[in-house]
């Protein structure tokens, strides 16, 4: 991310350049972009797949500067907290000091980023507590103890074995509890710091860095209760599986390598109904003003500033609809537990694309509801088969 004044203020009126990337990407992959957080140099991006949105819940997002002690966030971390299906997840950006000698600065900025993820007042569970916890970024531990010329062996080598023993975040879980709670997929790539710009050479200026793995893929999961032989309750499936750890050494335009990993996650939903059930009513066409039905479950609770949303499918992100109703606004009728609003769609510009409409709640600040896919006919649809029945097209 580029710091710069101008670009803070740039990417705070206009979406910032990795967002609009990602976007076009991902979004015609049905994947939507849920939440960011940003600090400074830190930004933390959260996409989901559309059928998932009725399931993850924003709860908080928050950044935690460490830097200038604790006022500058040139250090520091940012962090998603949802729910999805249920559970609770937490996922942490971190960018801790460097060099050699600050290990236990670097420690102390982990702690410290942790402490800060307390939400008493949201009525969340302390951090500690969630079902999961994904912690990355450029976390600065480097490998002590052996030479330049020793570590740059190693690599070419590839005889990794020896420089894991000195790498200082190991050292670190072996002597600290909590920390040893977090899991790390095997380092089985060549370390991702120090490079020249736009190479794949070590660091060859006057400093010669020592190369280390400073960038890293954490994750912690909730420890399970033991089990009580006298009772049978059932236990909540909530499992994680990495997949790969990897390094992309074709990427030149940092000093560091990125790094990725991929996970599989298993879970049983503890809640597998969405809050609202959105059925778009009859044939929609470009020229009359058309009805939405919905259904709530009976734990939802409703706001006046509750909105629906009709997007094009391959939305990129929650606000890039078409057309809003306020649900308070629109509302024609309520009977048997069905909800009915209307829709205007005049002002819709023609279009063979598909759409969706989503239900926004204002009080949980997330998608509840999401519907099938459907198409809008032309003004000219009617006209052409005027004994057409009105069926909805979803």
């Amino acid at each position: 991310m580029n710091c710069g004044i101008m670009s803070l203020l740039s990417d705070t009126a206009f979406e910032d350049p990795w967002s609009s990337f990602f976007m076009d990407v991902l979004s015609p992959l049905s994947f939507v972009k849920v939440s960011s957080v940003r600090m400074q140099g830190l930004l933390l991006l959260f996409f989901a797949k559309h059928h998932h949105l009725p399931f993850v819940q924003i709860l908080s997002t928050k950044s935690t500067p460490t830097g200038l002690f604790g006022y500058w966030g040139n250090k520091g971390g940012v962090n998603i907290c949802m729910k999805l299906y249920g559970y609770y997840i937490s996922i942490i950006n971190c960018h801790l000091p460097p060099h050699m000698a600050n290990n236990d600065q670097r420690l102390e900025h982990f702690d410290r980023i942790l402490e800060m993820q307390n939400f008493e007042e949201q009525d969340i569970p302390n951090i500690l507590d969630h079902d999961l916890i994904l912690w990355f970024g450029d976390m600065n531990f480097r490998i002590e103890d052996f030479g330049l010329h020793f570590v740059r062996e190693s690599i070419k080598n590839r005889c990794y074995s020896d420089l894991w023993e000195k790498d200082q975040l190991s050292i670190a879980k072996r002597h600290d509890p909590l920390l040893r709670q977090f899991q790390e997929g095997p380092l089985l790539f060549p370390p991702t710091y120090k490079f020249d710009k736009n190479s794949n050479n070590y660091d060859t200026s006057e400093k010669k860095r020592k190369p280390a793995w400073t960038d890293r893929i954490l994750w912690r999961l909730k420890r399970q209760p033991q089990a009580n032989p006298n009772q049978r309750l059932p236990v909540p499936h909530f499992c994680l599986s990495l997949r790969s750890y990897v390094s992309h050494m074709m990427y030149c335009i940092s000093d560091h390598k990125p790094v990725t990993s991929t996970f599989d996650l298993e879970l049983k939903p503890l809640v597998s109904v969405p809050p609202i059930t959105l059925m778009p009513e009859g044939l929609w066409t470009m020229e009359n003003d058309m009805l939405i039905s919905y259904s709530l479950t009976p734990d939802f609770l409703s706001s006046p500033w509750d909105w629906i949303g009709l997007y094009k499918v391959g939305l990129r992100h929650i606000n890039d609809y078409v057309s809003y109703v306020w649900v308070g606004d629109n509302q024609v009728s309520f009977s048997n537990g069905l909800i009915q609003v209307y829709f205007n769609t005049r002002d819709i510009p023609e279009t063979e694309d598909q759409f969706l409409l989503c239900y926004y709640s204002n009080n949980l600040h997330s998608v509840v509801g999401i519907s099938k896919p459907f198409k809008i006919q032309p003004s000219s649809f009617l006209a052409e088969d005027p004994l057409s029945e009105a069926q909805p097209h979803i």
